[in-house]
């Protein structure tokens, strides 16, 4: 790798992918219902499938594309299409 930036699968995800943009959702929806509802045992229930689907997104999903192998395969084609055609 000619950069020697770490491999993140954050660099090959689209802005409302990344973990500001999940974290930012996440909160905003856990809030939301709190303020609209106010009423505890509701915002639980509501929390513990957006609490799942932030940490499978943010913790789990990141090691297993790592543990698979995937950025460093994405990584190589990157690193060959930036040869044959440095100016994109």
């Amino acid at each position: 790798m000619s950069d020697n930036k770490p491999l993140s699968v954050w660099n090959y995800k689209p802005w409302w992918c990344q973990p500001w943009s999940i974290l930012l959702t996440g909160i905003t929806i856990i809030s939301g219902s709190w303020l609209i509802f106010q009423t505890i045992w509701l915002t639980v229930i509501v929390s513990i499938p957006v609490l799942t689907w932030m940490g499978f997104f943010l913790i789990y999903y990141p090691q297993s594309v790592i543990r698979s192998g995937i950025l460093e395969s994405l990584n190589s084609i990157h690193e060959e299409r930036r040869k044959k055609y440095p100016h994109e």
